[in-house]
């Protein structure tokens, strides 16, 4: 610790070096050094998570803690996340053919209870409405099973049987919180043969119940973002008290920095999606011809991406095109923004909602514009149809809750990648008829002068 502390300002790379040196875990070291700093700079799970060491300590030592949330509009997907569990049967099978005897009895019963779960599903995916108790009852003898062998046997602490434990702690830790804010669901597979495995989930889909405690505890809470509309919906996910004061700062920025336009002959709806494709190469093509500089265009899905830009690389060879890939390394996500220059002139294909839709930074001639060819919806499946139900049954808003709010909000942060200086100017073109509708324009941000155009 003293080590540590020579510094007055320590960053993840000086504690991984104290700790390496000192042969202690880095992510304990850094709990115990949060004892002695006074600013900690950490991702939220630190402190909103369950099992958060940071707001332990700060409740233990009765800290006047002020908390400052960035990118707050993240928060409700983040905190359901952190309050979710899941378990795979393929795992618990191949553990089977591993584990002792002792333990391997345990989870033979756990095997037992889950196929019964499964056993009288006809379709792939169903939600149920309450966690399974004869399930849950043979889990936490397993755990307790597990914990006992690894008391005896400490050596033992490591590999899959390791994993499994601490995966079966947590479902079973988020099995006792469960009520109507979350959703049990069973997605069954083949694999190979008659042999059916499924994977059992419990989704929190209303976290509030869990973020509200801690940002009660603080002495101050602060959360930041230029896309926390409406308010309604990050006050009900989120548990926002109701004397939360809430202050739109006025943008910097002037309506007539950012031309935004409408493109409402367009629709990119998957039944429509193989029409566009020549409206939207066009529409590009004509703007960067208008306009020559660096543009980012933002789909819904990689194939989608792909489709245009093999239309734009074979119809328009002259423009330069680079696009995301799946699965991209921190090094070539780097790459990809490194096209962007004050001198280049090109347009970088992302996915929106991906790395590339918020969080960095093109000022300047680095970025004069995006293309946006999708109102951001999640996709329509059957665990976001369960939300939209329950959303539905609390909120009386479940298409809102579920589709509109979180696929709006993607777009403004996209949108946002244009403008990032007073001295900067650019477009962005929102390639949907229902960007025209009034529920989804009145979410934009106050200061646009959105325009309606044909194409």
């Amino acid at each position: 610790r003293s080590a540590a502390l020579e510094s007055p300002w320590l960053n993840q790379a000086g504690v991984r070096e104290a700790a390496l040196l000192h042969q202690v875990c880095p992510y304990y070291l850094s709990q115990e050094l949060a004892r002695w700093a006074d600013v900690v700079i950490a991702d939220y799970n630190y402190y909103f998570d369950l099992s958060a060491l940071l707001f332990g300590l700060s409740q233990l030592n009765q800290w006047r803690v002020a908390v400052l949330v960035d990118e707050a509009h993240n928060m409700v997907e983040r905190a359901r996340q952190m309050y979710s569990a899941s378990l795979d049967q393929s795992q618990l099978k191949a553990l089977i053919q591993t584990a002792p005897d002792p333990v391997k009895k345990a989870l033979q019963r756990v095997d037992r209870q889950w196929n019964a779960l499964h056993k009288a599903q006809a379709a792939v995916y169903q939600a149920y409405p309450a966690a399974p108790d004869k399930f849950l009852n043979s889990l936490n003898l397993c755990i307790s099973t597990i914990g006992d062998h690894f008391n005896e046997y400490p050596q033992a602490v490591v590999g899959t049987l390791q994993g499994f434990y601490l995966e079966a702690i947590g479902f079973a830790r988020i099995a006792e919180l469960f009520d109507e804010h979350f959703i049990f669901d069973i997605t069954r597979r083949e694999a190979g043969g008659k042999r059916i495995l499924s994977r059992l989930s419990l989704r929190n889909v209303v976290p509030a119940r869990f973020i509200r405690p801690r940002l009660s505890a603080a002495r101050s809470t602060v959360l930041f973002s230029a896309t926390l509309n409406p308010r309604h919906y990050y006050t009900d996910l989120l548990g926002l008290p109701a004397n939360t004061a809430w202050i739109d700062v006025e943008s910097p920025f002037h309506h007539d920095q950012l031309d935004v336009r409408i493109v409402s002959s367009i629709s990119t709806r998957f039944t429509h999606r193989q029409a566009s494709l020549v409206p939207i190469v066009e529409l590009m093509a004509t703007q960067f011809a208008a306009r020559p500089g660096n543009y980012l265009a933002f789909f819904s899905s990689f194939d989608y991406l792909l489709q245009v830009a093999e239309l734009m690389a074979r119809t328009h060879p002259h423009i330069t095109l680079w696009q995301q890939a799946r699965g991209m390394a921190e090094s070539e996500r780097h790459a990809f923004l490194e096209r962007f220059t004050l001198s280049s002139q090109g347009i970088g294909f992302a996915v929106l909602g991906g790395a590339f839709g918020e969080g960095i930074d093109l000022p300047g001639a680095r970025l004069i514009g995006a293309f946006i060819a999708t109102l951001g919806l999640p996709q329509l499946n059957p665990v976001n149809e369960q939300f939209k139900q329950r959303m539905a049954a609390l909120f009386g808003a479940g298409y809102d809750y579920t589709y509109l709010y979180p696929g709006v909000q993607k777009v403004v942060q996209a949108a946002g990648r244009v403008i990032r200086s007073q001295n900067d100017s650019g477009v962005v073109m929102l390639i949907d008829d229902r960007f025209a509708e009034r529920q989804v324009a009145q979410l934009f941000p106050a200061w646009w002068r959105p325009e309606t155009v044909d194409g």
